[in-house]
């Protein structure tokens, strides 16, 4: 052993070199703790080492190359990794688990596999991490990621598009929480971040979204079913918009309707194309749904017989073995909102077809429906401990909401006002029926 002193006259410089392999300079000065030395090669490399045993075994950590460590920093790194040692730390160890870690963007590919694969938003969600979060810190080891790291890329997507970098921000703290789960890091740095935490300059609470309370009125809806088939619309993406109306339906799950998916005047919208639940839901088709139905099987008859494609069982076909998109609805709406007598209403704008959804439901309360029944009838799950013991269908009383609905419609688009006559509410047709 010697002491070991730095500079271009102390003891590392000047050190033998071995005629080949490698040889040790152990340090014995007062700060050195044990083992801490130098390995010098025959090549001329020059590295400062700590040699240390952890259960049972000798181990030899590498802490760096001289001069780019001085001695002082080594000694000092050295003392740093004898106290984790004695605390039962193996420095190896960690460094292995280290090399291990994956990248940000490996993760995500395994994550987004397992947990986004199937799903109807899938390709959002594939996007909001390829496009926005990984480019940023993809090339980051997991650990290494902090929360300021992901707020920074959420602001800088939230000055051009909020609600999505709101998303960027779900989606990150998912990933994260799996991170967690899968132990690479001991907590989620993004744990409780909210869209409030984030600031861009000159917008308040930037992430908040608006909720978008736009139905169509009576002029509207009058103006739109009137106007749909005569107009440019495809007549099969007009009937596919007529049926969210009818229905109260999501509008994507109106344009990948089936034959398949109907028996007699019920129709049963399969749990995998349902995005926000995972269980099946029955609609109830009333004379109009059911003469939209039979008007678009005939409209794809003539179509068939011009392309001389066969049918591939989508009520709403576009193209040969592909049903109307829910994008596709939003861009003809927008296209033809002249035609169809859209208004632009503040703060909303012009009607959307998921605003047909909604005045469908915000109708059924001017039906007299009972708010359970109609969050039932448009699709909408039980909650809390209801859902657990409440298995009852209502399938009655959604059949009459529908029927209650429909008869207000047809009021609406004849030009009278449902509110002042007798039929059109749910308790005069269930005295009807009575």
């Amino acid at each position: 052993m010697a002491k070991l002193t730095d500079g271009n006259r102390g003891t590392i410089a000047k050190a033998e070199l071995p005629a080949k392999g490698q040889r040790f300079v152990f340090d014995d000065h007062r700060d050195a703790p044990r083992g801490f030395g130098l390995r010098i090669t025959a090549a001329g490399g020059k590295a400062f080492i700590l040699k240390y045993s952890f259960d049972g075994r000798e181990r030899r950590k590498t802490i760096g190359d001289w001069p780019t460590w001085t001695l002082e920093a080594a000694r000092a790194e050295a003392r740093d990794l004898s106290r984790d040692i004695a605390q039962g730390k193996d420095p190896l160890e960690a460094k292995r688990r280290r090399r291990q870690e994956p990248l940000l963007k490996d993760l995500a590919g395994e994550w987004l596999d397992k947990h986004a694969s199937g799903l109807s938003s899938e390709k959002a969600i594939r996007g909001y991490i390829n496009n926005d979060l990984l480019p940023a810190i993809g090339n980051m080891k997991v650990s290494d990621i902090r929360r300021r790291d992901v707020i920074e890329v959420i602001e800088d997507k939230a000055e051009k598009t909020p609600r999505a970098a709101a998303q960027v921000l779900i989606y990150a703290r998912r990933l994260m929480d799996y991170a967690t789960d899968r132990d690479y890091i001991p907590a989620n740095p993004l744990a409780g971040l909210k869209p409030s935490s984030i600031t861009v300059k000159g917008k308040r609470d930037p992430l908040k979204a608006k909720v978008r309370a736009r139905v169509l009125d009576h002029d509207e809806i009058r103006a739109f079913w009137i106007n749909a088939e005569t107009c440019d619309l495809h007549r099969l993406t007009a009937l596919a918009l007529k049926m969210v109306l009818v229905t109260g339906q999501r509008p994507g799950e109106v344009s990948g309707m089936r034959e398949d998916e109907i028996s007699g005047r019920w129709w049963t919208i399969p749990a995998a194309r349902r995005g926000k639940t995972d269980s099946a839901h029955t609609v109830y088709l009333t004379d109009a749904a059911l003469k939209i139905v039979t008007d678009a099987k005939a409209e794809i008859e003539r179509l068939s017989r011009r392309r001389d494609e066969p049918w591939s069982g989508f009520i709403f076909e576009a193209r040969p073995g592909r049903a109307v998109t829910n994008a596709a609805l939003c861009r003809a709406v927008d296209r033809q909102h002249v035609a169809l007598g859209a208004k632009t209403v503040q703060p909303w704008g012009r009607w959307t077809p998921h605003d047909l959804r909604r005045t469908m439901r915000t109708g059924l309360s001017a039906c007299r429906v009972r708010p359970d029944i109609a969050e039932l009838t448009i699709g909408h799950v039980k909650g809390g401990i209801i859902a657990v013991y409440d298995q009852h269908s209502f399938d009655a009383e959604r059949q009459v909401a529908w029927e209650a609905w429909e008869s207000r419609l047809l009021q609406i688009v004849a030009g009278k006002d449902p509110d002042t006559t007798e039929a059109g509410n749910v308790l005069n047709l269930e005295r009807t029926r009575a």
